[in-house]
């Protein structure tokens, strides 16, 4: 799966939260300061080139609908980030996290616990 940019991204989000949209109501969910238009166009037919973003004809406006769920995105975001930073390594990725505190110890055993829960 290619990677998103982060302006591609933003489009993603806002198709991910409102599962379908036309350009109007992309560019209304988008945050402060709204790109232009023509901006978010452009990104969605990038979006469709990419195949994150399916389009439907419907009258004379395009319908965008995310082909590429959240969930999957993320995942391979994910395995890029650890394998890209942590070699690979799951553990020294969560270890980072522990080292700079951004993990409790409740975090953890929470995590353990779904671990050891999982068939």
């Amino acid at each position: 799966m290619k990677t998103l940019t982060k302006a591609e991204e933003q489009v993603m989000q806002v198709l991910w939260k409102q599962e379908k949209g036309f350009l109007k109501d992309i560019v209304e969910a988008m945050p402060e300061p709204k790109p232009h238009p023509n901006t978010v166009a452009t990104l969605l037919k990038i979006l469709v080139e990419k195949q994150f973003v399916n389009t439907e004809t419907v009258g004379r406006m395009h319908l965008y609908t995310p082909a590429v769920t959240r969930e999957a995105y993320s995942q391979t975001s994910l395995t890029g980030l650890v394998k890209g930073y942590f070699g690979g390594s799951y553990r020294q990725a969560v270890s980072a996290l522990v080292e700079d505190n951004k993990l409790t110890v409740e975090d953890l055993e929470l995590l353990l616990a779904q671990l050891k829960n999982k068939p």
